[in-house]
């Protein structure tokens, strides 16, 4: 007798199918709740729950399951752009509660669907939120990141802004560009890293961002008068 746990119309492979939809529309969805673009992020929100129910599942618990992760998708993000958690799920999470009585698939929907404006309600609330203290969060992010591949909207995206947005506070709060700041910190790191280590110019290269070792020493040498190995002999 053959195996069919995991045939298409089995609950199993329901599961995978969602959790692969879930994978695929997350940081469409967490870039738009990030932004404060409601009708984006309801459009993904409903996308996905018409995947769900055109499974025609009778099974109320892997529905909950299913939105219950949808939630957690989503006060994630709400928290990583300045909201707190009470203000999505309760004092004494009592959305949650509210989810376990649920009984009615249509009662599914409407619930998520709050839960969705209460996630972007709790961002609009701190949209105070300092943005001295994102463009921190942002610095924070290049840093820790200096010797991957950076780009501007992947370091504002991290901390909950736009592109353009985060390059004009760049500019306001630096008086640089987010290419220059950039350079700037690999070339600090360098510097450090050739005064604190004996490794190699092309190992610095590589824990500083630089593709290799001829740009590096093109860079440092805009940045400081002088090449990598000339700035290691003085120090």
């Amino acid at each position: 007798m053959s195996d069919n746990s995991h045939s298409p119309l089995s609950p199993d492979a329901h599961y995978d199918n969602v959790r692969e939809l879930y994978l695929n529309a997350e940081p469409a969805l967490l870039a738009a709740i990030k932004r404060g673009e409601r009708k984006e992020a309801r459009s993904i929100i409903n996308r996905v729950l018409v995947y769900i129910y055109s499974f025609g599942m009778d099974r109320l618990d892997l529905l909950k399951a299913f939105q219950l992760e949808l939630v957690v998708m989503l006060s994630r993000a709400s928290v990583e752009a300045g909201g707190k958690p009470a203000e999505i799920f309760g004092q004494d999470f009592e959305a949650l509660k509210e989810l376990a009585e649920l009984s009615d698939e249509e009662d599914l929907c409407l619930w998520l669907r709050r839960m969705l404006e209460r996630s972007m309600d709790a961002i609009e609330r701190n949209q105070a939120f300092p943005n001295s203290v994102l463009l921190q969060r942002a610095l924070v992010y290049m840093e820790e990141h200096l010797h991957q591949d950076l780009s501007r909207d992947e370091v504002a995206r991290a901390a909950g802004l736009s592109g353009s947005h985060f390059s004009h506070l760049i500019k306001r709060h630096t008086g640089k560009t987010f290419t220059f700041l950039l350079q700037q910190k690999r070339i600090n790191r360098a510097r450090s890293l050739l005064s604190g280590t004996d490794d190699p110019l092309a190992d610095i290269a590589d824990q500083c961002g630089f593709c290799d070792q001829s740009y590096f020493t093109k860079i440092f040498r805009k940045h400081t008068g002088r090449a990598p190995g000339d700035f290691r002999k003085a120090g």
